[in-house]
């Protein structure tokens, strides 16, 4: 139950201002809302959780503890570094109407960003990855809902730089200290 709340909340809050959040926004101010985007997001939000939680544990299960522990560091080092980049969208001269499109995009998207890397991280550090993957998911649809929702101009109003650098450097620190413990074991 853990790994439910932690990688609801953490999930939800990286993707505050992230890529995919501001394409949705950006499509969402372009398409007047529609209920297939949202869906759209919603799906590729899902199924990128899915990939990353089942084969967080996947991974994690083929490597003895310690090397596990530090697959963990790595994501979570990843995912700090994902953060702490600069995020911004080019303004669309003509947007697709294709939800198709739009969904290949969010999802190639989804699969490298920092949530995903963090349910990666908490599936593969959890004994059942079902619960991770679950908590990972609302948190992406909450996300995704809320970039709908919000719009681009709104959106890029809220302080989410700020927000964005303290939680990369919360998963930096956390990744530094679970690597620093998997190599010499003294937490």
């Amino acid at each position: 139950m853990d790994s439910f709340l932690l990688c609801l909340l953490l999930t939800f809050a990286i993707a505050l201002g992230g890529k995919e959040q501001l394409i949705i926004a950006q499509f969402a101010d372009a398409l007047e809302r529609s209920a297939p985007l949202l869906f759209t997001g919603a799906f590729t939000a899902v199924l990128s959780a899915a990939i990353m939680a089942y084969g967080g544990a996947y991974v994690a299960g083929l490597l003895p503890q310690r090397a596990a522990e530090m697959l963990i560091a790595f994501a979570l080092g990843f995912s700090a570094i994902e953060l702490a980049w600069k995020v911004s969208v080019k303004p669309m001269k003509e947007p697709t109407r294709s939800f198709v499109a739009i969904g290949a995009v969010l999802f190639v998207r989804q699969l490298m960003d920092a949530p995903r890397f963090v349910i990666f991280a908490l599936a593969a550090a959890a004994h059942y990855p079902g619960f991770a993957l679950i908590g990972g998911a609302a948190g992406g649809v909450g996300a995704a809902w809320l970039g709908w929702w919000l719009g681009l101009h709104k959106l890029q109003q809220l302080p989410v730089r700020a927000v964005r650098l303290a939680l990369a450097t919360c998963l930096f620190l956390a990744a530094l200290l679970i690597g620093l413990n998997a190599r010499y074991v003294f937490l």
